[in-house]
């Protein structure tokens, strides 16, 4: 759609993020290692899962140093910077906000004072019951933002107990979805929520251990995988080995959008390669909605497995026919009005020798509020393309998620206000197809009652109340300002 004077119009954004996830966590107990080398090539390998800060913990033993800043890891940190921080047992962290704001006082790792020394703490997803937690906080800590600072806070308030049994205590009080690394001067510790709804894999190293949100991590520092932390699972890594602690009953429901689009397509989960699974997501789609044309294109890159999953079901060639810009990324960075207007192509740009006056099978991962799709099939249209066939390797995004991505209302979701012709009509494609539900569980080959499949079919797997919803909460709450 244009405006009266012809520019583009400014909900077609060039730098709109697609779904993000709350963060990536990584943690490394490695005496005789360069933990903190190790750390940040962990949180390279993470870095998909937030963009927006980054942060080091690290522990020689004596005391608990914490290095973070706003910025992508490579921005962070520096050869320098790691040289300095030196011990045998760090924790890593990539943000991405769903609870408090995108500012440096939110960034991971969190710290407080714990007994005789501190506690560090990274978490990935988000809790639903933080206003419940953070009533428990002694009336001097009462000033915390964020979830992750009410955990950390809790886990630090009682001199008289160990981290281990503070955080027995602590855990099974603490709803929806986390999957936490957390230290002491001595201890790396691992737990991940009853459901697992967030990814968390333990890795062994030859002089230690690894957990990380993601087994790509993992591959990146030369760990070998050597199972999933189970949900409701507490481990316990040190000197005397990794020791594992149950603070909860284990009920499965890892979340599906992982194998959708947020895990990197190298990772496993549930002993299934993510490449795999939306390659096969692909197949099925050809199947279930068909289309009479000349290629299949992916929307780079997280379309790719499926489109080539797509083209091997249908017969129909592959091709690359968007080109992507990788310097512009999943970026925090907020386009100003003349950027807007510039379009789409700052992130893809078509081949007009590829796709002219041909018929296209058009495959992405998602569409969740469908601007990028509108400005996408305008172009593809521009550029000569006779006929634009959108396939989505996803049901539709009817529902928010609660559980750390950030579409935390309806609203906001295509979907959750439009049927799929209208969203057809919205974004001017010829034809528009999502992968059924059911079709895409079975090609993760998990049984679908272990899965969280909210955000397609309304079913949560926590009870979400309505209010301790809002990425602001504790900042309206305690007063703080909201920044961006």
């Amino acid at each position: 759609m244009s405006q009266p004077d012809g520019r583009l119009s400014l909900d077609i954004d060039p730098l709109e993020r697609a779904p993000q996830d709350a963060c990536g966590v990584f943690g490394v107990w490695a005496p005789g290692e360069e933990v903190s080398k190790l750390t940040y090539f962990g949180l390279y390998a993470l870095q998909h899962r937030g963009q927006e800060s980054a942060g080091i913990a690290l522990s020689d033993g004596e005391r608990i140093v914490v290095y973070k800043d706003m910025g992508l890891v490579s921005q962070v940190f520096n050869e320098v910077t790691l040289d300095s921080l030196k011990g045998h047992l760090a924790i890593g962290h990539c943000r991405y906000s769903t609870t408090g704001s995108p500012v440096w006082e939110n960034a991971q790792p969190t710290f407080f004072s714990a007994r005789e020394g501190g506690l560090a703490l990274g978490h990935n997803g988000n809790l639903i019951n933080t206003p419940e937690l953070a009533a428990m906080l002694p009336s001097d800590r009462l000033t915390a933002t964020t979830d992750t600072e009410v955990l950390t806070s809790l886990l630090a308030a009682n001199p008289d107990r160990t981290t281990e049994e503070a955080a027995l205590e602590l855990l099974p009080k603490v709803r929806g979805a986390f999957s936490l690394v957390f230290m002491d001067e001595h201890t790396l510790y691992a737990a991940r929520d009853p459901q697992g709804i967030r990814p968390l894999v333990l890795g062994r190293l030859n002089s230690g251990w690894a957990v990380a949100s993601e087994t790509a991590a993992l591959d990146i520092i030369g760990a070998h995988l050597v199972r999933e932390v189970e949900p409701g699972e507490l481990l316990l890594i040190n000197a005397d080995g990794v020791v594992s602690r149950r603070f909860a009953p284990a009920e499965p429901k890892g979340c599906l959008f992982e194998y959708v689009y947020l895990a990197r397509p190298d990772t496993t989960i549930a002993g299934r390669n993510v490449n795999s699974s939306r390659v096969e997501v692909g197949r099925r789609l050809a199947r279930q909605h068909p289309a009479d044309a000349d290629i299949v294109i992916p929307v780079p890159e997280s379309g790719t497995p499926a489109a080539v999953g797509y083209a091997e079901g249908s017969g129909i060639p592959f091709a690359q026919g968007l080109v992507k810009n990788s310097y512009v990324g999943r970026t925090f960075i907020q386009p100003s009005q003349t950027l807007r207007q510039l379009g789409i192509r700052l992130k893809l740009n078509p081949l007009r020798e590829v796709i002219e006056g041909r018929r296209l099978v058009v495959v992405d991962d998602s569409i969740v509020r469908g601007n990028t799709q509108r400005a996408l099939v305008r172009m593809l249209r521009e550029a000569g393309a006779a006929e634009v066939h959108v396939r989505i390797s996803s049901p539709p995004v009817m529902w928010p998620c609660y559980y750390g991505i950030d579409f935390a209302t309806k609203a906001e979701l295509a979907a959750g206000n439009l049927s799929v012709e209208e969203i057809r009509r919205s974004i001017d494609a010829d034809s528009l197809g999502f992968i059924d539900l059911d079709e895409l569980v079975a090609a993760t080959r998990v049984e679908k009652d272990r899965l969280c499949r909210a955000c397609f079919d309304g079913v949560y797997p926590v009870e979400v109340d309505e209010d301790s919803r809002g990425k602001y909460l504790l900042e309206k709450s305690c007063g703080a300002p909201k920044r961006s």
